[in-house]
């Protein structure tokens, strides 16, 4: 799992990076690419630490990815390391007070490289297809042929490939390929602290369908580098419920399709990042591999539950709140979970 923080020149995409990951990857010169972990955001997972006090903590967080791409070949820079990424936050310079019909139009350059270059992929598959005898045709030969005009037609109208509705076997088809508008986008909209609405108004101009959320990176710079102790009464100064870089991250987790799952005790309090979907063995062989060959049970409960009977494994066991569970069962995000196993 990896997102790209990609942007046109000047929009803020390596402050974005510096402020999610603390890294300053402008600094790392004749780099391509800078590698870094963000932290997600997770009050549950500050409670149960509180709660435990343990010797190690281990939470959730994403890896990010910024690309110091320079010259007439950048967006082949881009192409070449970032292609393996799972998603791209799609960063929008408007800190210079920037309308949202002027970030639609920044928008759309980015769009239209992405665009244009699956296309690219498209026309090549579609000649090698058109040169195949009948007899030499397999079943995904024949869903590509169907599949690949139709998807086609939807990028040169200006439409990203995420946005078509395919069924889940169309979707496995499309593995193989690099399609850039079929990866999960985040639109961020670097802005200055006095934009009201501007994210509304650029969903309206754009028509953009991916979640977008504005962020003054210049403010939130100063958010980041500040004390714990000194962030909340900044944050209350600005009438801040929580800083937006810490919503972007989350975001960014959530695109994934990721949730997490807690192990906790005094040795250490843990978040097990799993696709969402995974069953208890699935979830258990994110721990050790053993986990899964040799699963028995889980044992279960729900961080809500844990919470409200007492804030103690024994306490939620005594109110019926812990829960046996087998090898079919669907781990639900902020479940504190056990495995019982035997190799």
């Amino acid at each position: 799992m990896e997102i790209a923080v990609l942007g046109l020149p000047q929009s803020g995409k390596s402050t974005l990076f510096e402020i999610m990951t603390g890294i300053a990857s402008r600094e790392r010169f004749g780099e391509p690419a800078v590698r870094a972990s963000a932290r997600v955001p997770d009050r549950r997972f500050d409670e149960l630490v509180k709660i435990f006090n343990p010797k190690k903590i281990t939470p959730a967080s994403v890896p990010f990815l910024d690309i110091n791409a320079t010259g007439e070949d950048a967006w082949g820079q881009i192409r070449k390391v970032a292609s393996g990424a799972d998603g791209f936050i799609h960063i929008i310079g408007g800190f210079a007070g920037g309308s949202a019909g002027e970030m639609t139009a920044d928008y759309r350059k980015l769009t239209d490289e992405l665009i244009f270059s699956d296309l690219v992929v498209i026309e090549h598959r579609l000649e090698r297809l058109a040169k195949l005898q009948k007899v030499n045709i397999k079943p995904e030969d024949a869903m590509h042929a169907d599949l690949l005009p139709r998807l086609k037609e939807a990028l040169e109208a200006g439409k990203p490939a995420r946005d078509l509705e395919l069924t889940a076997e169309e979707q496995r088809s499309l593995k193989g390929f690099t399609f850039w508008t079929m990866k999960h986008e985040l639109v961020v909209l670097n802005t200055h602290e006095e934009s009201e609405n501007i994210a509304t108004s650029f969903v309206k101009s754009s028509g953009c369908s991916s979640p977008v959320i504005d962020i003054a990176c210049q403010i939130e710079m100063e958010i980041s580098h500040l004390p714990a102790a000194e962030r909340a009464p900044f944050l209350k100064e600005l009438g801040i419920e929580e800083p937006a870089f810490e919503r972007i991250i989350r975001e960014s987790f959530r695109l994934m399709d990721r949730l997490c799952y807690f192990t906790v005790g005094e040795d250490e309090v843990r978040a097990w990042v799993i696709p969402a979907g995974s069953t208890a063995p699935k979830a258990a062989s994110a721990i050790h591999k053993d986990f899964e060959r040799g699963f028995i049970k889980a044992e279960v409960v729900s961080y809500d539950d844990f919470i409200s009977s007492g804030k103690a494994i024994a306490s939620a066991k005594a109110a019926g709140k812990l829960r046996l569970e087998g090898k079919d069962y669907i781990v639900k995000d902020g479940d504190i979970i056990s495995f019982r196993f035997n190799v």
